[in-house]
């Protein structure tokens, strides 16, 4: 893991296309901006871990026997 110290308006890059932007530090939140290609999802982590449960549990529901008939 990359540990970095930002201020408030200062940026950090991932590759060429995805961009993190320290918006502004109120107390113990802090609020980013990420500007990402339309075709890479983002999410806040427990939005991806339900997303993520989801469709473990459909794929679970699949009957693989009338898909091979």
């Amino acid at each position: 893991m990359l540990v970095l110290t930002r201020k408030a308006k200062q940026k950090i890059m991932i590759g060429d296309n995805i961009e993190i932007e320290l918006l502004s530090i109120e107390g113990d939140q802090v609020k980013l901006g990420i500007s990402a290609p339309k075709d890479i999802d983002v999410n806040r982590y427990e939005v991806y871990e339900a997303i993520q449960k989801e469709n473990d549990e459909a794929s679970k529901k699949i009957d693989i026997t009338k898909i091979l008939k």
